[in-house]
């Protein structure tokens, strides 16, 4: 039972690290979209 209570921590844990990470990616795409110096 231990075991199992572990593992889901762990996937949870790691979902919860690759949401981070996406919402990171996703802001600094949103940052260098709103800096980049115009094209025109």
């Amino acid at each position: 039972m231990k075991k199992l209570v572990l593992v889901a921590a762990a996937v949870a844990a790691a979902v919860l690290v690759q949401r981070k990470r996406r919402q990171g990616e996703a802001d600094q795409r949103l940052w260098a979209e709103a800096t980049a110096p115009d094209a025109n």
